[in-house]
């Protein structure tokens, strides 16, 4: 580091608000702030943050940032005009896509939307074989009549897939060069700068993400450290990848995917954080803000990471081949429009009212009904102490807009119509669970505890919970800001795959072993360019393998054990039976006596940094003190109806105090709903760990 400063500032950036979270490393002080996102200028939202956390970037050694800019210019088709550069005859690969039917019996059904249309995918001759030796050369004339087409129709970005270039980058890294100097303004991707793995049309679709978003996330990025320096930051600046890792600037604006579900991922390595603290190996991560809601998985103290994602959804959506962490994501948050369709169903989401106008209760010029309006009709919230009293709601307006839009179409009352939108956000926020794990799977009884956090999650999780039969809630200290706190948590990581087909009877160790070095080597090498106060460094080595004959692979996390043998066969008969448990885990069925092949190596290289200490709060009895019950308020609850529910100040609460349903415990960002039956106790560092109480 360049700087004696002793602050780590971290920003997370959602589609509702706008988190920082900041630690005082000499002091042991944790500074939180909230605002609401700026979406004309995204840098103006974490100054405004950091103001209210009382932190500048002038005092800051480290800036951590997520931002949901990626993902939101991927789903809303709001990136560069951009152009495809491909291999002769292939041009239709990216359209084409895999042929399957994800919907058979839906006769409407309408496949994934490409972000380049046809017109802008240019073919040139070239080719190479499997092997990565040369077929064709690449004929550089037609290279640059095609540079010229892109300047002459204005384009922004242009994406190039080569067929192989996974085994030989010569060809594409000469076009990138011919259109950089051609295109110099232009953002140039080629696929084997993002990915060393075999399958074209996820290539394809990688590379073209890549460039589609890579515009608005580079300006992005350089907005942001324009600002630093205007700032006088003389620290490191790192962005949160989709693993949870963090990376560099400058590999953050060159390789955008990487970044795509960043504030999310931070939020399931809090929660990985915190189950190794509490002594808990199995949990779900459930982050639910003002937009969507979001379910990961921390499965022996580890968050689940997959190497290939659909964005936008199995049936409809585009690959991604980068490995990040197993989150799947719902159009369900606070902000989430509920409305009648022309059928008379009553639906919530995906649209959002965003934070503007945002939802009626605010007051900015929303007119539909929404989540958090229907939380507050129902006084979960409380309209003069919302963010802690920064922002009043507009209960006249909320209730205008439930009974125009919802309760009297459906001939029921506001009450009503408040209750069944929860109930519906509830079912739809269950599927996010289950996405990652009966979708993967996994059995969701192995995972008998949810954590939940964001701005809305803790007044959804016993719902939730009680959706899935879940029987223990942990709501973290500031739950609304803990994607934020938890890139504080975060490491520096370097993921490297490499497509290697082999039969595992016929590789040695030591070619593995040599495999595993080479990609090691350029994590190191990563690593020490970006020049941080690492407290050590940890390799984890994995393998995509299948049986002969099969198409896909399943990704085997390597133990110990399969280096530690003396002999060859030893190691191997490990490698093998951890593949077979896999399998059987992910297929139900696996089949030892059959033979294995491996598809392709991986390796990560993660920088272990300082992390910030978790204090334990001051104890006290099993009674909350005096100060924390602020009173009653007129609550409604599924089973009690509308009753008179304690409300308690979470901060004055001490370790050891215990609170039985209905009770409503509020913090700046959000209040935690205890319906009747639940009970919690607040542990001794602070969370809350909540039992839920069975109808």
């Amino acid at each position: 580091m360049q700087t004696n400063n002793r602050t780590r500032i971290a920003a997370d950036i959602g589609g509702t608000f706008t988190d920082v979270a900041a630690f005082d490393e000499a002091r042991g002080v944790l500074m939180l702030g909230k605002t609401l996102t700026t979406h004309h200028r995204l840098v103006s939202g974490i100054l405004d943050g950091m103001h209210k956390a009382g932190v500048t970037l002038a005092e800051a050694n480290l800036f951590l940032h997520g931002s949901t800019i990626a993902i939101n210019t991927m789903i809303e088709r709001s990136g560069a005009r951009a152009a495809l550069i491909t291999t002769r005859g292939f041009r239709d690969i990216y359209e084409i896509g895999r042929i399957n039917r994800p919907d058979s019996f839906n006769l409407r059904h309408r496949k994934h939307a490409p972000l380049i249309e046809r017109d802008l995918r240019f073919e040139v001759s070239e080719r190479l074989l499997a092997d990565g030796t040369v077929h064709q050369k690449l004929d550089m004339k037609e290279v640059e009549a095609i540079a010229d087409e892109l300047v002459r129709r204005k384009i922004e970005a242009v994406a190039v897939l080569f067929l192989h270039s996974y085994r030989n980058p010569a060809h594409e890294r000469a076009v990138k060069a011919a259109l950089k100097k051609r295109l110099p303004k232009a953002f140039i991707s080629i696929s084997s700068d993002l990915s060393q793995e075999y399958r074209e049309y996820e290539r394809t679709s990688t590379v073209v993400a890549n460039a589609y978003i890579g515009p608005r996330v580079d300006r992005y990025l350089g907005e942001i450290e324009d600002e630093l320096k205007a700032e006088q930051f003389a620290g490191k600046f790192l962005v949160v990848q989709s693993t949870g890792g963090l990376y560099a600037l400058t590999e953050a604006r060159a390789d955008c995917v990487r970044m795509m579900e960043s504030g999310p991922a931070a939020g399931v390595i809090g929660t990985q954080a915190l189950c190794g603290t509490l002594g808990i190996d199995n949990a779900i991560a459930f982050d639910m803000g003002g937009t969507t809601a979001k379910a990961g998985v921390v499965r022996d103290g580890t968050a689940l990471v997959t190497g290939s994602v659909m964005i936008g959804g199995y049936l409809t959506g585009l690959p991604l081949l980068t490995p990040m962490i197993d989150i799947h994501e719902v159009g369900t948050g606070g902000g989430s429009i509920a409305a009648v369709s022309e059928s008379g169903a009553l639906r919530v989401g995906p649209q959002s009212a965003g934070a503007a106008p945002g939802p009626a209760c605010y007051g900015l010029g929303g007119t539909e009904p929404t989540v958090t309006d229907a939380n507050l009709a129902l006084g979960r919230l409380d309209a003069k102490r919302f963010l802690g009293g920064e922002m009043l709601l507009d209960t006249a307006a909320t209730n205008a807009a439930l009974k125009k839009r919802v309760a009297a179409p459906l001939g029921l009352s506001v009450t009503q119509a408040a209750l069944g939108i929860l109930r519906i956000a509830a079912a739809a926020m269950s599927h996010a669970v289950k996405g990652v794990t009966t979708d993967r799977g996994l059995d969701p009884g192995a995972f008998p505890t949810l954590f939940a956090y964001g701005g809305a999650g803790p007044l959804h999780a016993s719902m939730v919970a009680r959706e899935l039969r879940i029987p223990r809630v942990i709501i973290p200290r500031a739950p609304g800001h803990f994607s934020a706190f938890g890139m504080l948590l975060a490491d520096f990581r370097r993921d490297l795959v490499r497509s290697q087909f082999v039969s595992l009877d016929a590789v040695t160790m030591a070619e593995l072993e040599g495999w595993f070095a080479g990609m090691e080597a350029q994590g190191q090498g990563t690593l020490k360019e970006a020049d941080l106060n690492t407290k050590k460094v940890v390799v984890q080595r994995g393998l995509d393998m299948r049986y002969v004959g099969q198409e896909h692979a399943v990704t085997v996390d390597l133990p110990a054990s399969a280096f530690k043998h003396g002999n060859a066969a030893a190691n191997k008969a490990a490698i093998k039976a951890a593949f077979d448990a896999a399998h059987e885990e992910r297929y139900g069925r696996g089949s030892p006596g059959e033979m294995a092949e491996i598809v392709s190596i991986r390796s990560t290289v993660i920088g272990v940094m300082k992390h910030p200490t978790l204090e334990k709060i001051a104890k006290g009895s099993a009674r909350p003190p005096a100060a924390a019950l602020r009173g009653k308020r007129r609550a409604y609850f599924e089973d009690g109806g509308w009753t008179q529910a304690a409300v308690y100040q979470r901060d004055a609460l001490l370790a050891g105090n215990r609170i039985s349903g209905p009770a409503l415990i509020e913090e700046h960002a959000t209040t935690t709903v205890l319906q009747p039956g639940d009970s919690l106790v607040v542990e001794p560092y602070g969370n809350l760990d909540i039992s839920i109480g069975r109808k």
